[in-house]
């Protein structure tokens, strides 16, 4: 089974999304991960906007990508932040391909709670289609819709 590491910095948001809307749609294909290079507890509308998609995060936690480093072998890299992208090293010990989706930071929204709830919706819908776009291109059909 593959591995995928989804990549941000604080692994608060997007690459906990990430995680749980592969494991949801192709969890019988890969096995999927989440890190950051700065490591932040999960945003409570991280969790809000994925229960209401039907997904749980829990047993889902933030992550350092030192715990990953030179322990596992991933197939995949996928950086989920520019910032991310930047930072990590070019190259990375067991990885073997490398991709970068550019999602805007939810966390970063300031405004209503409206506002914010919004954003993370907005960043959780564009992963979950970035994956089923990214699944199909390997011939690797996505489970149920959500």
């Amino acid at each position: 089974m593959q591995r995928v590491l989804f990549l941000c910095t604080g692994n608060s948001a997007r690459s906990q999304m990430a995680e749980a809307l592969l494991r949801h749609s192709a969890g019988d294909q890969f096995e999927a991960f989440s890190a950051g290079l700065e490591p932040k507890e999960i945003n409570p509308l991280t969790r809000h906007v994925m229960q209401e998609v039907g997904l749980d995060l829990a047993g889902q936690r933030s992550k350092s990508v030192g715990e990953y480093m030179g322990r596992l072998q991933f197939t995949w890299l996928i950086t989920v932040c520019a910032d991310a992208e930047e930072k990590c090293p070019r190259t990375f010990p067991g990885i073997s391909n490398r991709v970068h989706w550019p999602v805007d930071d939810p966390a970063a929204v300031a405004g209503s709670l409206e506002e914010r709830l919004t954003a993370f919706r907005r960043a959780r819908d564009e992963l979950d289609q970035r994956i089923r776009d990214w699944l199909n291109q390997r011939g690797q059909p996505a489970g149920a819709p959500r």
